[in-house]
C-alpha cells in the first residue's frame, strides 16, 4: 500500500520523480525503488514525504486510496460508518477516540446542519468561547 499511495500522492502534486527526490533530498532511483516496493523510506524520510504531499505519514502507511484516487489531507480522517443503536447512541470508533484524545465521560456537543449533517465538537471549545466573551463584553462596559 505503501508504494501506490508514493507514487499516486506524487503524480497528484504534478512531480517527477526527480523532483521529488530533490525535495526530500534523496536520488530519483530511490523514489522509484519505494514506489515499485523494493524497498521502503526510513522514519525521517516517511515523515519528509508526509511533509511533501501534506498528508499523515499513518495515511501514506495504511490509507487505501478513495474512489478518486485521493488520500485526506493532514487532519482530515475518515473514520468509517458507525450504526446508530435503539436508544440513539453511536460507538466512536477506536482510531477516532485515539486520533482526538477522547475519553469516557468527556462532553461532545452534538451539531447540525440540515444541509451537511451533524458534527461532533469538544463542550470545553464552547464553554471556553463562552468565556472568551463574556471577558469581551466586560471588557467593553
Amino acid at each position: 500500500m505503501l508504494s501506490e499511495n508514493l507514487a499516486l500522492l506524487r503524480k497528484r502534486a504534478g512531480l517527477s520523480q526527480e523532483a521529488a527526490a530533490e525535495r526530500i533530498g534523496v536520488s530519483r532511483q530511490t523514489v522509484a525503488k519505494w514506489e515499485n516496493g523494493d524497498s521502503v523510506p526510513d522514519a525521517l524520510n516517511l515523515d519528509r514525504l508526509a511533509e511533501l504531499y501534506d498528508v499523515s505519514a499513518d495515511d501514506l502507511l495504511h490509507a487505501v486510496p478513495s474512489a478518486d484516487g485521493g488520500l485526506p489531507p493532514r487532519g482530515k480522517f475518515i473514520f468509517g460508518a458507525v450504526t446508530v443503536g435503539d436508544k440513539g447512541q453511536i460507538v466512536i470508533p477506536v482510531k477516532a477516540r485515539r486520533a482526538f484524545g477522547i475519553r469516557p465521560g468527556d462532553d461532545l456537543m452534538v451539531l447540525g446542519d440540515a444541509e451537511r449533517g451533524l458534527a461532533l465538537v469538544r463542550a470545553d471549545f464552547f464553554w471556553e468561547a463562552a468565556r472568551a466573551l463574556g471577558r469581551r463584553k466586560e471588557a467593553d462596559r
